[in-house]
């Protein structure tokens, strides 16, 4: 716990009811948006970036820290994804609550227009946010799981099938719970071969799971992987895949809803997957997503191409 201003801000507390007046109250100033991501950074202790040492005396500006060994000066913001932020670190704490909290999330348009930036700046800032919301790969589905593939992209003229044109083909999978849908990942492949479609399955779901694809020719030799993985005719209009299909569809009328056309998709498949599969952890999905964003790498402008 620590104090500044007057504010008492307790890390265990988790925002766990986070209104906007909740938000502009714990984050009043620049100072404590500040000494929040110091409380991330170095909450289990100092460690140098540059010699790995662990005592530290204070820097010449507030929040930072100068190695007593290398002479390293570290600012909380250094090495993370809010490395050479350009604007003010408040305003960057509303652009990660606002994209982390929005249902349908925030478009950079919307961000120029709430909080005075150039539109521009919203965009790139928004691709490190993006950044921090790739899946880390240590959740795989471990139940029921289906699979499939869709292209994604406007309807071209005489473009039928499993032919994508200039359409991106992506790959699904969720996990069944009950009745409902509890994950989602997705990922662009360039063709769906066995090679890509592994690749992704091995990424995404337990080779112990119980697998529904299907009947694509690119599944079969997959069975050699994921034993409990079965293949069934996809049905009149996916008939058999009722809750995978409806969650693509929902992907893309947000898609379409929100951005219209973008060019990195991935990036969108990411931050879609990211709040689908926190839907149950609302309170939390801020404080989580800002903990990324801290323990990330920076993420250099010229590489948020979204």
């Amino acid at each position: 716990m620590s104090t500044l201003g007057g504010n008492i801000i307790k890390m265990e507390n988790k925002f766990r009811s986070l209104t906007i007046f909740e938000f502009q109250e714990r984050f009043p100033d620049e100072d404590s948006c500040y000494q929040y991501l110091t409380e991330l950074k170095w909450g289990t202790g100092f460690v140098c970036p540059n010699c790995g040492h662990t005592n530290y005396c204070n820097g010449k500006r507030l929040f930072d820290r100068q190695c007593t060994s290398c002479h390293r000066i570290s600012s909380p913001t250094s090495g993370t994804l809010f490395h050479q932020l350009k604007f003010s670190v408040l305003k960057a704490f509303y652009i990660v609550y606002y994209v982390s909290t929005s249902k349908k999330g925030i478009s950079s348009t919307e961000l120029s227009r709430k909080l005075g930036l150039r539109q521009k700046t919203c965009w790139k800032f928004k691709g490190k946010v993006m950044k921090a919301m790739e899946s880390s790969g240590n959740h795989k589905i471990d139940g029921k799981a289906e699979v499939d593939e869709t292209v994604v992209g406007g309807q071209e003229e005489g473009v039928v099938g499993r032919k994508n044109g200039k359409k991106k083909l992506v790959v699904f999978a969720i996990e069944r719970n009950g009745k409902g849908v509890s994950r989602m990942y997705g990922k662009v492949i360039k063709q769906s071969s066995s090679k890509e479609l592994g690749g992704f399955m091995k990424m995404t779901i337990e080779t112990s799971a119980q697998i529904k694809t299907d009947k694509w020719r690119g599944y079969s030799p997959l069975v050699k992987d994921f034993s409990n993985l079965v293949q069934v005719d996809s049905g009149k209009k996916g008939g058999n895949f009722p809750d995978l299909h409806r969650c693509i569809m929902g992907f893309k009328g947000w898609l379409r809803g929100m951005h219209h056309q973008v060019e990195n998709l991935q990036a969108y498949i990411d931050e879609y997957c990211y709040r689908f599969n926190r839907s149950n952890m609302k309170e939390r999905i801020f404080d989580s997503l800002l903990t990324r964003m801290v323990n990330a790498e920076p993420f250099p402008y010229k590489q948020s191409i979204i």
